[in-house]
């Protein structure tokens, strides 16, 4: 399922119009987007938990040349999902 095929799904589930649904599935992306981006984590119960992982620079070997190279410091979104997800997975 693409984005559009979400955004159509909520469409028809919620009753909304295409456009609406659209806003509001937009909405919850740049929301949780900007809340990583300070630093904090979304969590919604039953579904998962969104963060961020911080990883710490290091020095790593260049693949061609075996020469060491730096390895910036990055932070990497992650999610976590939660039980209720897990359960109707599986």
């Amino acid at each position: 399922m693409n984005k559009q095929e979400l955004i159509a799904a909520v469409a028809d589930q919620t009753g909304l119009a295409r456009n609406d649904a659209a806003k509001a599935v937009e909405s919850l992306i740049e929301t949780i987007i900007a809340q990583l981006k300070k630093g904090e984590e979304v969590r919604m119960v039953g579904f998962g938990n969104f963060s961020v992982s911080r990883r710490k620079a290091s020095v790593g070997r260049n693949p061609r040349t075996g020469e060491p190279m730096n390895i910036k410091a990055t932070s990497q979104p992650k999610f976590r999902p939660g039980k209720v997800l897990k359960d109707s997975v599986n």
